[in-house]
């Protein structure tokens, strides 16, 4: 309804009644704008076109009925975060859905629809238990033992909807899980888009712990999907074949290369060494001594490139080439000026 699409642009927005009706140089009151929200009235024409402008929103977006319903949001690491700026992070997850499954629907794309793999959600009940969850899940999905270069384009590819936003410094990303009208279950990562790459790769893998995972009571999730996270993105045979069974020394030089050759971060391979029981307690205490010095637990060295998430905007082009979306759709859909659009197309620029 109008009322349920104003609440989420505004949201959206990060403004409250009060400061939207500022925007709107008190064109309308906030108790207007309430009782447009609880769908007690409608707005004249020049107020929704106010509105749209003031929110950066198409007119039609307002006046559609939408095909998402919130199921629920998981945040991890918000507890600092307000009730409005958790509102906000909720209501740009759902617009960037919405748009994303717009753009899937007008091409018939295949991988629309998310689907665990037979098996799960995988039941835990330790968390060493995770490190089986991720092998089952690679041999589920086929990719071997190697580390899959662009995770984040990879998950899309499975259907799981990744969103880069800027957040604060401390807030690595979240999982939601929104429902269309339909009843098929979207999964969307949120991650954090000022963090280097090799963290927002844990993030990834580990908010993908928690889309395949289910823990015990006793358990601790977030420790679970740390696990799964570190083993899904370092094969413990890979990493074995790489370094030996066991270990009583390693080199920075050498865990530098390792992270090259397995694109996490340095502080990770350490985990992974002792979750493996490679490296003893003591080497492990060693180790996470050694790279305080050098500075590498604040700044990691050989920063990885962050993930890039292209395939929307690659939806959106195909759609427009093929007629199938018009130019102002596509601008739109993409937030981008009709002229931006046109160098995004011809040129290659990006948003």
């Amino acid at each position: 309804m109008f009322g349920d699409r104003l609440k989420l642009a505004r949201a959206s927005a990060g403004l409250s009644l009060r400061e939207l009706e500022k925007r709107l140089g008190n064109l309308v009151t906030a108790q207007a704008l309430g009782k447009y929200e609880r769908n007690e009235m409608l707005p004249s024409s020049a107020v929704l076109i106010a509105l749209a402008d003031a929110l950066s929103v198409p007119e039609s977006y307002l006046l559609s009925s939408g095909d998402l319903e919130p199921e629920n949001v998981e945040f991890r690491k918000l507890k600092g975060a307000s009730a409005k700026e958790q509102a906000t992070l909720k209501a740009r997850v759902l617009r960037h859905t919405e748009k994303y499954l717009e753009i899937e629907d007008v091409l018939a794309a295949e991988s629309t629809d998310w689907k665990l793999p037979a098996n799960f959600p995988y039941r835990v009940s330790s968390v060493a238990q995770a490190e089986v969850a991720a092998e089952l899940l690679r041999q589920a999905w086929q990719v071997g033992q190697d580390p899959i270069q662009k995770l984040a384009e990879y998950l899309e590819e499975r259907g799981i909807k990744v969103l880069p936003i800027d957040l604060a410094g401390s807030i690595s990303g979240m999982t939601a899980k929104v429902q269309r009208r339909s009843g098929r279950s979207v999964p969307v990562i949120v991650i954090n888009a000022n963090h280097p790459g090799e963290r927002q790769r844990f993030t990834l893998a580990h908010e993908l712990g928690h889309l395949v995972i289910e823990a015990i009571d006793g358990v601790d999730l977030e420790q679970a999907c740390n696990r799964f996270a570190g083993a899904f993105l370092v094969a413990a045979s890979m990493l074995r074949a790489e370094v030996g069974p066991k270990r009583h020394a390693i080199s920075p030089g050498e865990l530098r290369q390792l992270k090259q050759l397995f694109l996490v971060s340095v502080q990770c391979l350490i985990y992974r060494l002792k979750d493996l029981d490679i490296i003893t307690s003591r080497l492990y205490g060693q180790l996470f001594a050694l790279i305080g010095k050098l500075g590498w637990r604040k700044r990691e060295p050989d920063a990885l490139p962050k993930e890039e998430t292209r395939r929307f905007a690659r939806l959106c082009f195909r759609a427009l080439v093929e007629d199938l979306v018009s130019e102002s759709k596509a601008a739109e859909l993409l937030d981008v000026t009709v002229k931006k659009l046109s160098s995004m197309v011809e040129l290659g620029a990006t948003a």
